[in-house]
């Protein structure tokens, strides 16, 4: 979700990658959730962090405590940053309470990309 609102929000002024120490397919209710604000997330991928090791980056951000830890270093990037969003898979939950958990995470998610971009790209 990070990727779509980073993307989003940035336009042509960022380039956006994902990447994870282990990569997943996009979520459905993620898909679902980021269509209702209008980003379209359905041919989002994440590779694998080892492609990536040597590229040159102005940010490299994790967004997730599990990947900070594991998360390999990227001499390449000018900068790192960490802000830990909760996994909103609960595989106890019904798809109506995730979806919600999924829409909280995606606003907070949102302004965090706002509030990042703005301070980036003044």
């Amino acid at each position: 979700m990070a990727h779509g609102w980073l993307q989003s929000l940035g336009g042509d002024r960022v380039a956006v990658s994902s990447a994870g120490v282990e990569p997943k397919t996009v979520h459905p209710i993620a898909i679902t959730v980021m269509a209702e604000v209008g980003i379209d997330i359905s041919g989002h991928t994440s590779d694998h962090v080892d492609r990536y090791l040597d590229a040159e980056f102005d940010l490299v951000l994790t967004v997730c405590d599990a990947a900070r830890e594991a998360c390999p270093v990227f001499p390449g990037a000018r900068r790192t940053l960490h802000h830990a969003f909760e996994d909103p898979d609960y595989p106890w939950m019904n798809d109506e309470e995730m979806t919600d958990v999924f829409r909280g995470i995606r606003d907070r998610i949102g302004e965090f990309s706002r509030e990042l971009l703005a301070s980036e790209l003044p």
